[in-house]
């Protein structure tokens, strides 16, 4: 017999309560019971990153972490990023102009990291070592197809954008804005 407990939790800003398994994983929870399969199971023991998401404000795996744990919490998933109206965060803009996935299959977990990168970070366009600290702070999310370079261009856009400076190859209007 399963015990169960009650959850209170926010995600994406919207308000749930459940009773769920006392041994359910937090993804498990966020794709079976939410519908939020955005959040990727990998390796099931933290170290691939797809599972990422935000919890109250900081990247966690959320396959290593029980539902339970998590009452009371804020949790922000790459469903989350868009804005209302449907238009792209900046950092799923960047990763969709840079080309910064080919699978898809980390990038939900790469791009909350790299949100969460960006805002504990000082990412200061032009910084020599901009791109190393990119590198760093992605380095426990596994990619097996890009390479990482455009994930790196598509971060280092992100940063310039959301620090309000203008990316270096975008002129004042971009036939891509319009794009979905």
């Amino acid at each position: 017999m399963t015990s169960k407990v009650a959850l209170r939790v926010t995600v994406n800003g919207s308000k749930y309560e459940r009773e769920v398994p006392s041994r359910q994983l937090l993804a498990d929870f966020l794709r079976e019971d939410l519908g939020l399969t955005g959040t990727q199971l990998g390796c099931e023991q933290g170290v691939c990153g797809s599972c990422t998401v935000m919890l109250d404000g900081d990247s966690v795996r959320s396959c290593l972490l029980l539902a339970a744990q998590v009452d009371g919490a804020e949790i922000v998933t790459v469903e989350g990023l868009a804005q209302e109206d449907g238009a792209l965060h900046p950092i799923q803009r960047a990763f969709w102009e840079h080309h910064g996935l080919q699978c898809g299959f980390c990038t939900p977990g790469m791009m909350i990291t790299a949100l969460d990168l960006i805002a504990k970070l000082p990412l200061a366009e032009g910084s020599p070592e901009l791109d190393q600290k990119i590198r760093e702070g992605i380095a426990g999310n596994l990619c097996r197809c890009t390479g990482y370079q455009n994930i790196v261009a598509a971060v280092r856009a992100a940063a310039a954008k959301m620090s309000g400076q203008a990316e270096a190859e975008a002129g004042s209007t971009d036939s891509r804005e319009s794009a979905p």
